[in-house]
């Protein structure tokens, strides 16, 4: 049986190596732990699993649902859970067709009178206009994995209305970094700890929460380390492991997302990249900073005061440095 490491797997189903971490910490892959070598290492039955959920992501069901369709000896949670996504699509095609069909009546009245853009004075259309409801929808049918990715490529994507800009303001953070295998897990834990033990979701409600590889990743294997900071009051001091920093603030370029969708780091990346007004701003000084890509978790408060929150109901931004051109 051959096995693959973490990074010969993210390369080949081209995702992030966070997100095959994330599927092990839902219960939907388990990795094969070999004697005397600490790595991430994945058999070929994992791998033909870790397919099944690729392809259901793109056809959109979600993770809980995906889990429940894997585990199961029946097809009824699979069929239960398509049909949702069927219905779903089939709202979103009639409220493409209405669209479609307001737009060119739009054109048919436009092209008769040159004297100035006005929409048609008609109540009922207003009515029609303001029931839709539309998301974006892939409405191909790919028959393999390279087709779907190019499918996804193809459609899906930031718009100016998915990204917003910030300005994070200067803070001080308790920071913890680890190198290794699971360094989310680990960092995580820690500040989860510190957290705790300060009582600090209380006392400090501004709390907010950061993490970003550093570095990333460190070796061909796909190993890479994770620093995490949670903003504490300038005056608190912080036991080590821990380490107390200042961040500087900045201008960011900022998309939320649910946990477990790291694949939009790539169309945040792109957004700048084709933005007309900003440019990256690399802010790497030698102090931590990982080129100024950030994740902000920004229901932090609540999870750690409510320990039972699924990690599918955490949320959060993706922030890259930017400045104006």
């Amino acid at each position: 049986m051959k096995l693959q490491t973490i990074r010969q797997v993210a390369d080949r189903f081209r995702i992030s190596t966070r997100t095959l971490r994330y599927y092990e910490q839902m219960g939907l892959i388990v990795p094969v732990k070999k004697e005397d070598y600490a790595y991430r290492m994945y058999d070929e039955e994992t791998l033909l699993r870790l397919q099944q959920i690729i392809v259901l992501r793109k056809l959109r069901i979600p993770l809980k649902q995906i889990a429940g369709i894997l585990n199961s000896d029946s097809t009824e949670p699979a069929i239960e859970a398509l049909e949702q996504n069927l219905a779903s699509i089939e709202q979103e095609m009639n409220a493409l067709a209405t669209i479609r069909s307001i737009i060119r009546s739009f054109l048919e009245k436009l092209n008769l009178d040159p004297n100035g853009f006005a929409l048609p004075d008609d109540e009922s259309l207003l009515e029609a206009v303001d029931a839709l409801t539309v998301t974006r929808s892939n409405f191909r049918e790919e028959k393999t994995m390279e087709e779907l990715n190019q499918a996804s490529h193809r459609l899906e994507g930031l718009t100016d209305r998915d990204v917003r800009i910030v300005s994070l303001p200067p803070f001080t953070v308790a920071s913890y970094q680890y190198v290794g295998d699971a360094p989310e897990d680990r960092t995580g834990e820690e500040i989860d700890r510190f957290v705790l033990s300060r009582d600090l979701h209380r006392l400090y409600p501004a709390m907010r929460h950061f993490g970003f590889n550093a570095p990333n990743p460190v070796d061909a294997t796909g190993m890479h380390g994770y620093e995490r900071w949670v903003t504490i009051p300038d005056g608190m001091e912080v036991p080590e492991p821990l380490v107390k920093k200042r961040f500087d603030g900045g201008l960011f370029a900022a998309h939320m997302i649910p946990m477990g969708a790291f694949e939009e780091w790539g169309w945040l990346t792109e957004w700048v990249m084709k933005s007309k007004k900003y440019d990256f701003n690399i802010i790497d000084r030698g102090n931590g900073y990982h080129f100024g890509l950030f994740e902000e978790h920004l229901n932090y408060v609540n999870y750690v005061a409510d320990r039972t929150m699924s990690p599918e109901d955490i949320q959060l931004d993706l922030l890259i440095s930017v400045k104006l051109k």
